[in-house]
């Protein structure tokens, strides 16, 4: 499948679960008119949560399609995927969004994601606490396309992070989205700008 991203600004949706420090990152890089991307509408799976708070703030729309409000998680992902359809954005960005997209979803939008660890190395939903119990020395942060694996699509691009003596959790994820934010800025950027194509599993930005 292939995002067509020609047109300035491009539009797209992020999908968030929780605090939304992925999305402020975005949203403060939309400030600039040469970044060229556009928040057309933040969806979550959760009322209530800070990175809702954060899209309002920032005058962006939002909506929320929680699982338990549909019979079958197959009913979730056809929701969902209308909901994002209804804002026609040229791809999505999974920014800290905890669940699994279904393959209506993936099958009408490219949707990248990011990864607090280095795919495939770590991939779930506690990928900083397991790293540290593995003794890694070294971890990151992945920018990838989601498939209808976990974590398991193909990668666009990492960052490094060295692994301290003494660390936490909450030590590590920090450092972690300190190269994380950054990253996902930019490989967002460029892909409205220069366009994305997935074909049998490999992505490529022009």
């Amino acid at each position: 499948m292939t995002a067509d991203v020609t047109t300035q600004p491009t539009g797209i949706v992020v999908l968030i679960s929780g605090s939304g420090t992925n999305l402020q990152a975005l949203i403060d890089a939309t400030a600039d008119a040469a970044y060229g991307v556009r928040i057309l509408a933040v969806g979550a799976d959760r009322a209530g949560i800070s990175g809702l708070h954060k899209a309002a703030a920032a005058g962006i729309p939002t909506f929320v399609v929680r699982v338990e409000d549909h019979e079958t998680r197959a009913d979730w992902d056809v929701a969902l995927a209308e909901r994002i359809a209804d804002h026609e954005p040229a791809f999505v960005v999974s920014a800290g969004f905890m669940k699994i997209l279904g393959p209506r979803v993936l099958a009408e939008h490219v949707v990248l994601n990011t990864h607090p660890a280095l795919l495939p190395a770590f991939p779930g939903a506690h990928a900083v606490r397991d790293a540290l119990a593995a003794g890694a020395t070294v971890t990151g942060c992945t920018v990838h396309v989601v498939d209808a694996g976990v974590d398991t699509g193909p990668v666009i691009a990492q960052s490094t992070v060295e692994v301290r003596p003494g660390d936490t959790e909450d030590t590590l994820h920090e450092r972690i989205k300190a190269v994380e934010h950054p990253l996902l800025v930019t490989i967002v950027g460029r892909a409205a700008r220069e366009g994305i194509t997935v074909t049998d599993g490999k992505v490529s930005i022009p």
